[in-house]
């Protein structure tokens, strides 16, 4: 009877205390999250419960699993205890994981609820995101190598390691040039504030949004809904253009291609009368005028402004639209056309110079070509 009694009160002991400690803390965490509603690191370390229980419940059987009496715990006693080990380090590196990430985002929801400037949330958001990854790194590293360091034979593994460190890291660095450089300009783009998830963003022709920065790649969602993954190194090595440096809000330009009799004054007037029904104008700036002109065209630009990148398509695109079909429907005079009329034929001329009169019968001349319709003129026509 004591042989099925002793190990079901060990292990029924172990679990009944991980469950009462990890509803002790459970309850803690909700009554702190209620008193204080402001910080959500409380409601955030809430989600650490399961790898606390984790972390406790082998924690009690790594100290008492010899108590059980069994005859296998005892045939493999050491077996048990370094299986309950490492599952204990990695226990404990999924909980400070889980710590690490309830702090970090804390810090993150506090700091975004009180700033008013979005641009620097942004930059706050990358830096975090990055520092989350690295911290989930350097953590799962501590803990790999925790568990090696349990095995005997690892042990010796690592002193020759160490040993020929200066060899493996000199070949190391030579074979992860880029990987190192990715990395380093992983850290430059997150703590030098070059480009932030949110931004706007050009890069080889493409227009679009960071969404996810990390320590090696940066990924770019197109306005049509593609991903564009590039490496970090490529935004610290050659130039782009970034639509939310210095503020989100933008100056358009659109460019009319029109007849010199185009209205321009009325065109003005449009343009303001459009803008005014414009959700996307912000208000801040609008103007027409004539920039250019050729032999038969002259080119009007609009400018306008909006709020962001995504408002100032908008705008473009409305300006554009009504100002043509205003010109379409009240002065299509003012829309370029394109003169034809039938080529002049010019009289003949003799190989002495002598001009034809009408009706009078001349010989053709060596130097007199034909028009695409086939009638004949000089060459000098």
């Amino acid at each position: 009877m004591e042989n099925v009694l002793r190990p079901l009160t060990v292990l029924g002991g172990a679990v009944v205390l991980t469950l009462l400690l990890g509803w002790v803390v459970d309850l803690a965490l909700r009554r702190a999250d209620a008193r204080h509603p402001e910080t959500p690191l409380w409601g955030l370390l809430r989600r650490c419960r399961p790898p606390l229980q984790v972390v406790l419940l082998t924690a009690l059987l790594r100290a008492t699993y010899r108590e059980t009496g069994w005859w296998i715990v005892v045939d493999h006693q050491s077996g048990i205890g370094r299986l309950l080990t490492l599952i204990l380090i990695g226990a404990g590196a999924w909980l400070v994981i889980h710590i690490a990430s309830a702090v970090v985002e804390s810090t993150y929801a506090r700091y975004a609820t009180s700033a008013r400037d979005r641009a620097k949330v942004r930059r706050v958001r990358t830096q975090v995101t990055l520092i989350m990854r690295i911290v989930t790194a350097v953590v799962v590293v501590v803990a790999v190598a925790a568990i090696l360091l349990t095995f005997p034979s690892m042990r010796t593994i690592g002193t020759s390691m160490l040993a020929s460190a200066g060899i493996i890291g000199i070949v190391a660095g030579v074979a992860a040039q880029s990987t190192l450089g990715n990395l380093f300009a992983g850290f430059q783009i997150a703590f030098g504030d070059m480009v932030r998830i949110g931004d706007t963003v050009v890069v080889d022709g493409e227009w679009g949004v960071v969404e996810e920065v990390t320590l090696t790649f940066l990924a770019v969602r197109t306005w049509d809904e593609r991903r564009i993954t590039m490496p970090v190194s490529y935004f610290t090595s050659k130039p782009f253009e970034n639509w939310s440096r210095g503020g989100v809000q933008m100056t358009g330009t659109v460019f009319l291609q029109l007849d010199h009799s185009a209205p321009v004054r009325l065109m003005r007037e449009k343009l303001h009368e459009i803008l005014q029904d414009c959700a996307a104008w912000d208000g801040r700036d609008w103007s027409l005028a004539v920039t250019d002109t050729t032999p038969s065209t002259i080119e009007v630009r609009a400018v306008v402004t909006a709020k962001d990148a995504d408002d100032i398509w908008t705008a473009r695109c409305t300006v554009r639209e009504q100002l043509i079909g205003w010109l379409a429907d009240e002065h299509p005079y003012a829309l370029p056309r394109i003169a034809t009329t039938q080529a002049a034929v010019l009289p003949l001329q003799k190989k002495n110079g002598a001009v034809g009169h009408a009706g009078a019968h001349h010989e053709p001349d060596p130097a007199v070509t034909e028009n695409a319709d086939g009638d004949p003129r000089t060459g000098r026509g």
